[in-house]
């Protein structure tokens, strides 16, 4: 019998409100544990942590390359990174590396890379040159929240070393030396290091960047590593003023090899009789020479007053956990509560270069995901109130502190708009050499959630006042750029970009037809004399009028327009069906399956784009042709909150006025999107022309079902008749009932496929509010019952694997990016009752 059958049977005469905890401790309990040993339990809330939040993240690894990429071009392990830091570390695995901590791995900018296998690898001598092989005694490692920690014990003497972050840019290694014996111990201490000579598997760092300069300095405290200067736009991005920096609190002497990129620093120590002795040692990894001036000053106060500082950082981890409230659940739970605490804390990352505000990114260990988003940003901040309403407030203030204004040189049109992301470096257009960096579309409009969650944790008035008319601004760029028809529903879009239109505000878009008699021509029908022919006979083409025209004929073999593109990651769910976005061999299969020609099918998955002007018929962007039931949900959601604070900074008729629009919004859903014949919410396609109820033409019922159709139940929307028809499609294992439940497409979606982004794969957040629209309407049993599936067959999630960016809906694999911020942010959501 399948565990949640079991689960079910046992368990389903007890209280609700304890099923959850027993599904979770059924399945939890036989986790598997880390390989490190642990310490000395302590007691929580004394200055160490308590060893039993320990390993919830495997913290090992050796890297060998800068770029160590897995399928997923993650980095392949998992460094621990705190206090918004810029770099992190690993334990150690071979004894080869004992007395170290591995990496580090620095982000460049915007990429994160291991520059290191190991600096400051320790070798302790005695006073007769004899080598104590630390390798021969008791060795205990492992990684706690903020800490790592190694401990090698001998007949003589023991040593353990402690990692933890200090400063934002700075970590401390305590490495602790006692001496067994009654009589004083004389040791030559030598540490060791260099920086990796190969980029990856294939290429040389000299081989791939034969012009960047990398160079060691040294002085009678430490070492320092230079980094010349290097813009690879999407690999490598450094000033020429970035540097790495070790400062230790015992003088040594030390020897560079220029030519490897190493160094060995010596010292002496004298450790009194059964007494001991510490070094303190300060990692630092700096950006520019204004950073590296500010932080001396702090690093300097970190050697002399090391222990302050100790405190301070366990003292903050005791702060985020005691807030979790973790008194009353079991270990297993809190195990996984800590991890995606650990993952939140990891990818927190302090100002720098354009990042005017700390803030949360996506993943530390993923390619191109350093750097902040902002619908990613919303679900951070509302999960990061739970631990530090501070961290959540920056987290939400980084994205607004980009919020455009009316006097925007570049795009007053967009006032009010919050762009997609942002990026240590800014784009060409905004005086940058960024290619992260996108202001082609907004994202789904939840600040005002998370804003709220945040109040209500810590009741600051003065942040709303901050945030209120910031949020209205936001929630009114909407109306005014993506209501093409002004019905009161809005539209997913693109802004007028360079990449979207030329200098003329014509639409750009690229198009190739098959080949008919050995070459590739165009309809004659068509005007496409005055497009660009490119390569394999594509052609670059101008327009909307045009556009549509191709879209009508219908022949085209490709079309690629790269508003739509803009347009699926306003809506956060990239290349979800609905935007029209098939395989070629799914839009076969559905020709076949719905008895049509190709040409036909192709209309039905056609995407049509209008120009939104404002009076004076100047360019503010473009809508697609639907009307998208999720992005409608979130503004009706964002209007209540909106009443909600206009209500507690008193401002009552502003908040009657959202309440009344609301109310208008919520009835507009449920008429426009709701199709009576298949009981589930979908888009609705723009029309020329609005029925009596304002809703336009067709709905997408034949792109299929996601989940943006169980939204509206997320949001009290939804009328219980029509909650309970969208639930029973929701459970249905011919439907979103699969293995991990709740993806991203149904299995009867015509683009279905269980590793594609977003026609399939289980997204936490999706998964999350599927879980809450259940609970909205009573279906308290099922929601235990599909989040016991996920904790028991999401990969890694549940062990010492890293949280995943998303996951295969059929198998439970783990997809995606590495230690994924919005993913543990939902699994704190998830758990938070």
């Amino acid at each position: 019998m399948p565990l949640v059958s079991q689960i079910s049977k046992n368990y389903y005469a007890k209280p609700v409100s304890t099923l959850l905890t027993a599904i979770i401790l059924t399945i939890l309990s036989g986790c598997s544990q880390t390989q490190t040993s642990t310490a000395p339990e302590h007691s929580f809330g004394v200055k160490e942590l308590s060893t039993q939040y320990q390993g919830s993240i495997d913290r090992t690894g050796r890297p060998t390359y800068h770029q160590e990429f897995d399928q997923f071009k993650n980095q392949r392990f998992n460094p621990l990174f705190d206090l918004g830091a810029w770099h992190g570390f690993l334990l150690p695995e071979e004894n080869s590396y004992s007395a170290t901590f591995n990496g580090p791995m620095v982000i460049a900018e915007e990429y994160s890379l291991f520059i290191a296998s190991a600096f400051e690898r320790l070798q302790v001598t005695t006073e007769g040159g004899k080598a104590i092989q630390l390798s021969n005694g008791t060795k205990t490692f492992g990684a706690k929240p903020g800490q790592l920690w190694q401990q090698y014990v001998l007949d003589n003497l023991t040593i353990q070393l402690t990692l933890r972050f200090v400063t934002d840019r700075t970590a401390l290694v305590s490495t602790e030396i006692t001496n067994h014996l009654q009589a004083p111990l004389v040791l030559n201490l030598n540490w060791q290091g260099s920086l990796l000579s190969n980029w990856d598997q294939s290429k040389t760092v000299a081989d791939k960047f034969p012009q960047w300069q990398r160079s060691i300095t040294s002085s009678d405290s430490g070492v320092q590593f230079n980094f010349g200067k290097v813009r690879a736009t999407w690999e490598n991005m450094m000033s020429g003023e970035s540097m790495y920096k070790i400062e230790r609190s015992i003088p040594s002497s030390t020897t560079i090899k220029h030519a490897s990129l190493s160094y060995t620093s010596s010292t002496e120590l004298t450790v009194p009789a059964l007494g001991s002795k510490t070094i303190q040692t300060t990692h630092s990894y700096l950006h520019t020479k204004q950073e590296s001036a500010s932080e001396q000053i702090k690093v300097t106060s970190v050697l002399n007053n090391p222990n302050q500082y100790i405190e301070a950082t366990e003292s903050r981890w005791r702060e985020y956990i005691n807030r979790l409230q973790l008194n009353n659940i079991g270990k297993p739970a809190i195990r996984l509560k800590v991890k995606a605490l650990e993952t939140l804390i990891g990818n927190w990352r302090s100002p720098a270069g354009k990042l005017q505000t700390g803030g949360i990114s996506p993943s530390v260990t993923a390619r191109w995901f350093n750097g902040f988003w902002a619908w990613d940003s919303w679900k951070h901040a509302y999960a990061a109130s739970y631990f530090s309403p501070q961290l959540a407030k920056n987290n939400v203030r980084a994205m607004f502190d980009y919020q455009i204004q009316s006097n925007d040189k570049l795009r007053p049109q967009d006032h009010g708009m919050v762009v997609d992301a942002i990026f240590y470096n800014s784009d060409s257009v905004r005086a940058g050499d960024g290619g992260n960096w996108n202001e082609r579309n907004s994202k789904p409009p939840l600040a005002a959630w998370a804003v709220w969650q945040i109040f209500q944790q810590d009741n600051d008035k003065d942040f709303l006042k901050e945030m209120f008319p910031k949020l209205v601004a936001y929630h009114q760029w909407w109306y005014k750029n993506r209501d093409t028809n002004q019905n009161g529903l809005a539209e997913y879009g693109a802004t007028n970009h360079r990449i979207h239109n030329n200098k003329k505000g014509e639409l750009l878009f690229s198009v190739q037809y098959p080949a008919i008699g050995g070459s590739q021509e165009f309809p004659e029908n068509l005007n496409l004399k005055n497009c660009q022919q490119g390569k394999n006979s594509v052609y670059h083409c101008t327009g909307v009028e045009l556009y549509t025209s191709v879209l009508n004929e219908g022949s085209y073999q490709r079309l690629d327009i790269q508003a739509q593109h803009a347009s699926g990651w306003e809506s956060g769910m990239d290349n979800a069906a609905r935007f029209g976005f098939v395989t070629d061999v799914q839009l076969q299969l559905y020709a076949k399956q719905n008895k049509i020609t190709l040409d036909q099918a192709r209309k039905d998955w056609q995407v049509r784009f209008f120009e939104n002007r404002d009076n004076s018929n100047n360019l503010l962007g473009y809508s697609i042709d639907q009307e998208s039931v999720d992005l409608n949900t979130f503004l009706f959601v964002e209007k209540q909150i909106l009443a909600q604070i206009a209500s507690v900074l008193g401002q009552d008729s502003l908040s009657a006025k959202f309440i009344q629009q609301a109310a208008h919004l919520k009835s507009l859903i449920n008429q426009c999107f709701f199709d009576e014949d298949t009981g589930y919410y979908y888009d609705r396609q723009i029309s020329e022309q609005v029925d009596a109820n304002q809703c336009g033409g067709e709905l997408l019922v034949k792109r299929g079902r996601g989940p943006e159709g169980w939204l509206p139940l997320w949001a009290n929307i939804a009328e219980p008749d029509k909650a309970r028809r969208v639930i029973r499609i929701m459970t249905d294992e011919n439907e979103f009932n699969t293995t991990i439940p709740l993806g991203t497409a149904s299995l009867t979606n015509p683009a279905y496929g269980s590793d594609i982004y977003w026609r399939g794969r289980v997204w936490l957040d999706q998964f999350y509010f599927g879980i809450k629209a259940l609970k909205n309407y009573g279906f308290n049993r099922k929601a235990e019952a599909l989040t016991a599936r996920l904790l028991e067959k999401a990969q890694g999630l549940t062990d010492s694997g890293s949280i995943r960016e998303n996951y295969d809906p059929v198998t439970g694999g783990a997809l995606g990016a590495t230690n994924f911020s919005w993913s543990a942010a939902h699994v704190l959501m998830l758990l938070d009752n």
